[in-house]
């Protein structure tokens, strides 16, 4: 999930005047928490009062918690892990791990074998050998794949019982977070007071409800928080789920291979880099997202007509672009670009014409949240933005908030009046859908240009990065790096609400 902020890049509206888009009318209440099931979520409500939003809000956590309890692969005191841990003995299990493990049976069964749970054994294989530093062998991968291959469980369900079949290693991701997400926002509507819900985890939600809401689809070839993304999807009481390789995998020798692999070879998914799925339910929505990224486009496009109203955008190595036919119905027209409030450049500056950035060059600025123990934390309000060497802000790469009357808490930022000018008149950014992203990580692009369009000089920038939370800890790291054509990298050290935060001017990749 790409989380909520405000860019120069993107058509940002009346987020200080406390409105929504205009395709909205009524206002979104946000809240943003890192570490949510592994990764970061955005709930976005609609209610008649903050009381309201805050009840739906932590009916949302507890259904998020409960369920993790009942189907976590990693917490080993789940119910889940405890019973695979069982063999050949028929266990009572809870009515939603019954549900899930059924949901597998039939998706294991419809996807020809390409989801399953018992794919952790290969992924396993997998990590083993980027530890090593070297590829599993062929051998490695078809006996991972035949472990997987066979019946991990036998299901009464009439019975409520669930019988562990085998030792292989099972993981119930894929489609399972998606089975969470529905759950959770279902018990965010039931608050009263409240009439509609986007829940977003980790690029993965559902919007719920009486009014429609905008989805940005990231771009899987330039996955950053500011890139333009591309697809926006205008959507009401639908989910939405994207799979793709570029934000989790394995290193080995110099190469990324995706952390989808193909229970049925062992051989990780390679063809299609990202998946983005429409349908009217979250769990339809994340199987077919993840099976897509492993079926040919063709095997996809025959699989998801099995599915009354899925609509799917993949994306191929090589960029091409493979849409079902009911895609453009569901985007969204793009507003213009809004004119900013601030000058365009430097007052008084000259116009350059030589010695400008290199457009075959961006800078890149990565930004880690310290992630606090346990589950779900708020995250800190940031702002990350670019001054000359006169300290005069040429470009705002975002800024995060939740509420506005807490943006002072940004000290550099907020006292900034051109700074704050830049988002004033603007539109808060859509949710995203993505790719899982790691809790707590992000990454920013410039790209030479300043707020208004124009290519800035090459030389001596200064990037600065501010974090704060309400009433709580704060943080200002700025950095001087030389932005002439010449690649180089810097590293900051941690703070009290900042990891770490680097910065790389390199050659983009186009």
């Amino acid at each position: 999930m790409k989380p909520l902020f405000l860019s120069a890049t993107t058509v940002l509206a009346a987020a200080f005047a406390g409105v929504s888009s205009s395709s909205n009318p009524a206002p979104w209440r946000t809240a943003h928490y890192e570490n949510v099931l592994g990764t970061s979520m955005e709930i976005k409500l609609i209610a008649n009062s903050q009381p309201s939003a805050d009840r739906a809000e932590a009916a949302a956590l507890d259904e998020i918690q409960r369920l993790n309890s009942v189907l976590s692969g990693y917490d080993p005191t789940s119910e889940f892990s405890r019973w695979a841990k069982t063999r050949d003995q028929p266990e009572p299990v809870s009515t939603e791990l019954l549900e899930v493990l059924n949901l597998w049976d039939t998706w294991r069964t419809r996807s020809g074998g390409v989801l399953n749970p018992a794919a952790e054994a290969i992924g396993r294989v997998w990590k083993r050998a980027e530890s090593a530093g070297i590829l599993p062998s062929d051998a490695q991968m078809a006996a991972a794949a035949v472990d997987a291959s066979q019946q991990q469980w036998r299901l009464e369900p009439n019975a409520g019982l669930a019988t562990r079949l085998t030792g292989t290693p099972l993981m119930l991701n894929s489609f399972t977070k998606s089975y969470v997400i529905e759950h959770a926002a279902a018990a965010a509507l039931r608050t009263p007071g409240v009439s509609a819900v986007v829940l977003n985890i980790g690029g993965d939600l559902v919007v719920r409800g009486a009014p429609s809401d905008e989805i940005s689809v990231a771009d899987p070839r330039s996955d950053s928080e500011n890139s333009e993304p591309i697809g926006v999807l205008h959507l009401r009481d639908r989910a939405v789920a994207t799979s793709g390789d570029y934000r989790r995998g394995f290193d080995i020798g110099g190469r990324h291979y995706s952390h989808i692999v193909d229970p049925r070879t062992g051989h990780t998914a390679e063809g299609i880099i990202g998946a983005t799925v429409v349908a009217p339910q979250a769990v339809d929505a994340g199987a077919l997202a993840t099976a897509f990224c492993v079926l040919s486009p063709e095997d996809s496009r025959k699989l998801a007509a099995s599915v009354p109203g899925a609509e799917y955008l993949l994306v191929a190595q090589n960029g091409t672009r493979f849409a079902s036919a009911g895609w453009n119905s569901l985007q969204s027209p793009r507003l213009p670009m809004a004119a900013a409030a601030v000058p365009q450049s430097k007052p008084g500056a000259p116009a350059a014409d030589a010695g400008l950035w290199n457009p075959a060059y961006e800078l890149t600025v990565n930004v880690e949240i310290p992630q606090t123990k346990g589950f779900g934390a708020r995250r800190p309000y940031v702002a990350v933005w670019v001054e000359d060497k006169d300290r005069f802000p040429v470009r705002t790469l975002a800024v995060w908030f939740e509420k506005v009357r807490w943006l002072n808490e940004l000290r550099a930022w907020y006292r900034d009046d051109r700074l704050r000018a830049m988002s004033e008149g603007n539109e808060i950014l859509n949710s995203v859908t993505s790719a899982t992203r790691s809790p707590g990580k992000y990454a920013f692009k410039w790209d030479g240009k300043d707020n208004g369009g124009k290519m800035v000089k090459a030389g001596r920038y200064t990037i600065l990065v501010e974090a704060a939370r309400e009433h709580g800890g704060y943080s200002l790291d700025r950095y001087e790096i030389n932005c002439n054509g010449d690649p180089t990298q810097a590293q900051l050290p941690p703070d009290v609400e900042l990891g770490a935060v680097s910065l790389d001017y390199h050659k983009a990749v186009r």
